[in-house]
This record gives C-alpha cells, sequence and structure tokens, in this order.
C-alpha cells in the first residue's frame, strides 16, 4: 500500500473520497449544458455543507459552511461559484474549536442549510445565530433580527406561504426550558420567542409546521455528558421515550399538547398539513440514531406517516414504503399545506455504521396514495437533497422541475441535474457539468429572482 493510500484509509470517512473538503474559492462562467435548460428557470441553486477550512474536523457536522452556487438565466448556466461563509471560525481559524465557542451565537458555522426570506439568504445551523449573504454568495454578516433573537436558530425553519412568517426553534440550550419557539414576521420582525418545557436536552433538528400549528418532535437523541469529549455529546436512549408536541403557532408553553409515540428518529420530515382536527404528517423515520457513538450511521430513514387526532387524544404511525430516503422536500409553496408530492433522496449504505451513504436515485411520491416514481441516477453515482423550482408562481403543484446535485465516482465530477417533475422517470431536461467536484453535503434551495432583492 501507497503512503497516499494508507493516509487516505486512515483519515474518518468525512474527510475521505468526496466527503473530502475543498479549500479553493474559485468562479467559473459559461457552464458546459447538455440537454435544453427551461427558460422559466430565472435565479439561483444554492447549497451548503461542511467543509473544514483548515482542511480537518473532528465530526462532519462541524466542518465550516461552504456554499456551492449555480446561476441559471435564460436557458443558460451562467456561473458556478463555491464561497466559504465567513464567519469567525473561517476569518479567525486560531480563536478556538466549535465546542468551545458554543455560548457565541456569532460564531455559527452556517453549514447545513440556505433559504430566502424577506429578500434575504439566510445561511443556518443550529447551534447559533443565522448567516446572510448576497445573490453572489458573498457574506454580509449574521442575522439575529434587529438583536431580539437571543438564541440559538434551527437549521431548518419554515417559511410559510400564506402570512410569509419564518416559523423556527432553538434546542441548543443546557439548561431549562430546553427549547425554544421562534416567530418572525413576514419583514423580519421577531414576533415571539417562546421558552417550551422539556425533560432533556435532545437532538431536535427539525419540526413540523401546518396552517395553525407546530408539532416539536422531543425524540431520544440525548445529551450525554460522558461523549462531550469526542465533539458531538448526543446519543440514542430508547429509555428517554418519543413524543410529539402539538401547540397553535401563536400559542404559549401552556398550550402544548403532548402525544407519544414509538421511540425512534427523525432528521427530517417531508411536509404537514391538517385536516380539520387531524394533523397529517409525513416524516423519514428511523428505528435509532446515533445508537452505538456519535459517528454511527447504521440506521436509515424511510417514509412515514403520523396523523394526530386532537380530539380523540391519539397518534397513528403508519409506514408508506420500505425505499430508504430522506433529505424530503415539497413545493415550498405548500410547506404546511396538503401538498400531493414529496421528493426523496435515495439512502444507501443500511447496516454500515462507518459512514452516510447517499443512494443513486431521487424518489417522487404521491403522499395521498403513496405511489412512488424512481429517477435513477446510475451506477457508481451519488445524489444529494431534490429541491423544487415551479414553472411560475401560479403554476401545478408539480409542474416545475426538480434540481439536485450528483456525483459521479467512477470519474470524480459532479454535476447540477434538471428533472422534469411532471416526467421524472425520464433522463434529466438538462445537466450542467460543473467545474470542479463538490463534496456531499446538507441542504439548500432554489432562490427565484423575484425571491431576492
Amino acid at each position: 500500500m501507497s503512503i497516499d493510500e494508507t493516509v487516505r484509509t486512515e483519515l474518518p470517512w468525512h474527510l475521505r473520497a468526496n466527503w473530502a473538503p475543498v479549500l479553493d474559492e474559485r468562479t467559473d462562467f459559461d457552464l458546459r449544458v447538455d440537454g435544453t435548460i427551461p427558460p422559466e428557470l430565472e435565479g439561483t441553486y444554492v447549497r451548503t455543507g461542511p467543509n473544514p477550512v483548515s482542511g480537518t474536523s473532528d465530526h462532519w457536522f462541524f466542518g465550516d459552511g461552504m456554499l456551492h452556487g449555480v446561476r441559471i438565466a435564460g436557458g443558460k448556466a451562467e456561473w458556478y461559484r463555491n464561497r466559504f461563509v465567513q464567519t469567525p471560525n473561517v476569518t479567525d481559524p486560531d480563536s478556538g474549536d466549535v465546542m468551545a465557542n458554543m455560548g457565541d451565537l456569532t460564531r455559527g458555522t452556517a453549514n447545513t442549510h440556505v433559504l430566502a426570506h424577506n429578500n434575504k439568504l439566510l445561511c443556518l445551523e443550529e447551534g447559533h445565530w443565522p448567516w446572510q449573504v448576497d445573490g453572489e454568495l458573498n457574506t454580509i454578516g449574521y442575522e439575529n433580527f434587529g438583536g431580539a433573537l437571543t438564541t440559538s436558530m434551527t437549521a431548518h425553519p419554515k417559511v410559510c406561504p400564506v402570512t410569509g412568517e419564518l416559523i423556527a426553534f432553538s434546542y441548543m440550550s443546557a439548561e431549562p426550558p430546553f427549547l425554544h419557539y421562534i416567530r418572525i414576521s413576514a419583514d423580519g420582525v421577531l414576533q415571539q420567542l417562546e421558552g417550551i418545557d422539556i425533560p432533556n436536552m435532545v437532538m431536535m433538528h427539525d419540526f413540523n409546521v401546518t396552517e395553525n400549528h407546530v408539532v416539536f418532535m422531543d425524540l431520544p437523541v440525548c445529551f450525554n455528558l460522558g461523549a462531550l469529549e469526542t465533539g458531538m455529546p448526543f446519543q440514542f436512549n430508547r429509555d428517554a421515550g418519543a413524543r410529539l408536541g402539538v401547540m397553535p403557532r401563536n400559542g404559549t408553553n401552556a398550550d402544548v399538547r403532548w402525544f407519544e409515540i414509538d421511540p425512534c428518529y427523525v432528521f427530517h420530515p417531508v411536509n404537514a398539513h391538517e385536516v380539520g382536527h387531524t394533523l397529517v404528517l409525513h416524516v423519514s423515520r428511523q428505528p435509532e440514531a446515533f445508537g452505538t457513538s456519535n459517528d454511527d450511521y447504521a440506521e436509515v430513514g424511510r417514509l412515514w406517516r403520523w396523523t394526530i387526532d386532537l380530539d380523540a387524544g391519539t397518534v397513528t404511525e403508519e409506514q408508506i414504503d420500505d425505499r430508504p430516503g430522506d433529505f424530503g422536500r415539497v413545493n415550498d409553496r405548500l410547506i404546511g399545506l396538503d401538498a400531493q408530492y414529496g421528493y426523496l433522496m435515495a439512502m444507501g449504505g443500511e447496516g454500515n455504521a462507518e459512514e452516510p451513504v447517499f443512494g443513486s436515485a431521487l424518489w417522487k411520491y404521491d403522499l395521498r396514495t403513496g405511489a412512488c416514481t424512481e429517477h435513477q441516477l446510475g451506477d457508481g453515482v451519488r445524489g444529494a437533497e431534490p429541491v423544487f423550482a415551479p414553472a411560475a408562481d401560479d403554476s401545478g403543484e408539480d409542474e416545475g422541475w426538480v434540481i439536485s446535485l450528483k456525483h459521479d465516482t467512477n470519474s470524480d465530477e459532479s454535476c447540477l441535474v434538471i428533472i422534469d417533475a411532471q416526467d421524472f422517470s425520464a433522463p434529466p431536461v438538462a445537466t450542467v457539468h460543473l467545474p470542479r467536484r463538490v463534496p456531499y453535503g446538507a441542504h439548500g434551495s432554489w432562490v427565484a429572482d423575484n425571491k431576492m432583492s
């Protein structure tokens, strides 16, 4: 075995192969395209992910946020850019590690999600404040809503398509209350910061929003002081139980109703909606997470439906499909409403605790019937989160395109694919060849020009 091969095998999984960080920033214009980019697409696809500026990190979750963006307009892929979000961890890398700076809300990594709200592009993770960047991925600064936000904010807030509110929460508190609910108006003013009582500090990565309610997921990936030295002190504890907390969107801690469910974990729901006094949640549920350690990825999610009957005080739990999938999205115009279609990324490598494995397909589900349409990416190709881009603001639910990254492990090349959502199993209508390898990352958005000032 050569020295280089030895180094590669001794590195942790999140620093090897296409998980490995890229350290340069570049800008490339007039990208090569196979097929035809729909002329209706006018905007930027942007995704973030952990990418340590030093080239190394103790855990994948802790890498510095690097944005990868593709600008699309006039039927062309005008540019590709990748940029580090210029947090203090990047601009002052010798000032301490992630865990040492957890109390300083300015020191986020911005490495988990990107979304637009109030004409601002926000880069998020769950332990700190969001960071704002402009349309060319240049960092503007942290966002704490005029100083009103005094907690961290989830990486997965929801923009309500009805009110324009940004609905969020924070779980990174080592003291009671361990949870806070956050509601921000369409014009960026903090309306509510409400402490919510839960018995343990848990890793609450995401939550659910309907037109009139929020649903918190108090699931048993619990803070474990004994694992603090590993850098990511959370581990599955089945004995802690699991429950769903339903609260009116303008409610208080006193209004939360808790519903017991079977212990499990959910990184990402797909969507939620109301039918009378019933809440219907579609989630990627897995039996556990971080079961043997905080770097255990042996379990993967599958599509489940949870139905909460507010009158009867019950939850019905039903598995919809056996295909492994996660990173679910819907058309953003139907977040919290009765969306018919959900899009998930296939997950592979179940039973492999060494690393998470992104699959070689994307799934389109009819959430009402459970029917699944597959889009195969090819042998040796790994996908990414599927993001929906509508044909127009008033188009039908699945009139538009699913945009995703893919990486060919055979050629070590990355592409952006544009798939007709109504002909989902067909080859992409366009494939944009990217000028560099794009490491596997987290979440992103299609940001139409009319969503940014």
